[in-house]
């Protein structure tokens, strides 16, 4: 695994070589055709080339994007690289005025503007697509048995499982899980993967087993039970992760103020104000303006076959809870029998016989929820964050998940950070829960937007919509 590690590392730098160096190649054949009469030849731009291509790999370096995980999809790659580009093309026109002055100063070296431009937009796309189709290759050579990271988890009960269950579920073929350690004897199997062995058993089954990985599912133990555990791993040089208490470290992150004098910690505040509040609202404002506009077409459709099919509203208007726990009406079209909760609300099923055939159809492709960008307009929701629940499921929820009311300090979404990883539908509420927070406490405009395209990628693939 180590040896496969590497050569991914050495592709990976000379994929960025070689897309840099197209990309300064190719800004400069778009800058001679898009002005004919520009008489440059591609040698006086080879200065910039070799310090563009430099400034790129060390500032990739530096920033340990040969050392990170590989980008899941291209919007990822898109974001590391945007950053690392910009800071490399203005180290490399800084070192090229410092180190040519003279060259420009008496006109021997000119680069236009149209040129810089060109060259920072196609170093970015270019180094982005390197990026991704390397790890593309990388997972169907893992799909074929090669280079694929032996895993073992520690732990036991609900989180064990868990873990064992994503690990064998990440991108499907790059871990290979061997097996786990029990951490008491009386541990029933977890899955269909054997147990290996006993805690003080653990230097001889990393060697035995040859693992390149352990991970840690034990959230309850002490600091000396983990202290003990990492210190056996350690012996056997292995890559260890720690699966954390999330409740319990989510809020962690704090700031020290004073009171005259007296020093105090602040856990963040993760509410939304100010700029970044008005920020959102623009952004909801104008993609779900765009969004109603593109699809009232099919949203007069959509209704219209309602009708013809069944008796009852096109709309179903729903209480749901948002911000600071207030209800408002959620609209959806409506996907089954006008009469479907005569015994009270429940929750949707696969084959849930209440469904209409064309509900059925409408919720596999989540086209129900269009009319939720009305709720965006009126202010009621926005296009990211935490899913709305009913009130009568708040109250249950809140008596046994911590931290769940926290999900009501933002704005309520069409689409979420849950969602897009694959927690919708009947799935657990607690990993919703976690998700949601983990999205409230990183929220960056840009990780709206991510999360808005892979939902549109998800929506014709997503098997928990129902």
């Amino acid at each position: 695994m180590r040896q496969s590690r590497l050569i991914f590392q050495v592709a990976l730098l000379f994929s960025d070589i070689a897309t840099a160096a197209m990309s300064v190649f190719l800004a400069h054949r778009l800058q001679r055709f898009l002005k004919p009469d520009s008489v440059d030849r591609f040698l006086s731009y080879i200065p910039f080339l070799f310090l563009q291509v430099g400034a790129i790999v060390l500032v990739s370096y530096f920033s340990k994007r040969y050392h990170g995980r590989r980008p899941s999809n291209f919007i990822d790659s898109l974001s590391t690289a945007t950053g690392t580009i910009t800071i490399a093309t203005l180290a490399a026109l800084s070192a090229l005025v410092f180190i040519f002055k003279a060259q420009f100063d008496y006109g021997e070296l000119a680069y236009p503007r149209g040129f810089i431009l060109l060259t920072w937009g196609l170093t970015v796309f270019l180094v982005s697509l390197g990026r991704w189709l390397l790890a593309r290759l990388i997972t169907f050579v893992q799909a074929h048995g090669y280079g694929r990271q032996r895993v073992m988890v520690v732990g036991s009960g609900e989180v064990g499982r868990m873990l064992v269950q994503k690990l064998q579920s990440a991108s499907g073929i790059a871990h290979e899980v061997v097996g786990y350690v029990s951490v008491d004897a009386n541990t029933p199997p977890l899955t269909d993967i054997p147990i290996l062995g006993r805690i003080a058993d653990l230097p001889a089954i990393i060697d035995q087993q040859d693992i390149d990985e352990v991970v840690i599912g034990m959230p309850d133990a002490s600091h000396q039970e983990l202290v003990h555990i990492i210190s056996l791993c350690e012996r056997e040089k292995v890559s260890i992760k720690v699966f954390p208490d999330v409740f319990q470290i989510m809020a962690t992150e704090v700031s020290v103020s004073d009171l005259g004098g007296l020093p105090l910690l602040t856990v963040r505040d993760v509410a939304l104000r100010g700029w970044r509040l008005s920020l959102k609202r623009v952004f909801d404002l104008i993609l779900g303006g765009i969004a109603l506009i593109v699809f009232s077409p099919l949203m007069i459709l959509l209704a219209l076959l309602i009708k013809l099919e069944s008796p009852g509203a096109v709309f179903y208007i729903q209480e749901r809870m948002g911000l600071d726990a207030k209800p408002f009406p959620m609209l959806k079209f409506r996907s089954m029998r006008s009469d479907a909760e005569a015994a009270g609300p429940g929750w949707t099923t696969a084959n849930d016989p209440r469904k209409t055939r064309l509900g059925a159809i409408i919720r596999r492709i989540s086209f129900d929820e269009l009319p939720q960008f009305i709720n965006v307009i009126r202010g009621d929701m926005s296009l990211v964050g935490p899913r709305p629940e009913r009130p009568v499921y708040v109250e249950q929820f809140r008596q046994y998940i911590p931290r769940y009311m926290e999900r009501h300090r933002e704005k309520a979404g069409i689409t979420g950070w849950a969602q897009v990883n694959g927690l919708r539908g009947d799935t657990s509420i607690v990993e919703r829960t976690k998700y949601d927070l983990w999205y409230i406490e990183n929220w960056s405009l840009w990780l709206d937007f991510k999360i808005c395209v892979r939902t549109v990628f998800r929506l014709f693939g997503e098997r928990n919509a129902y």
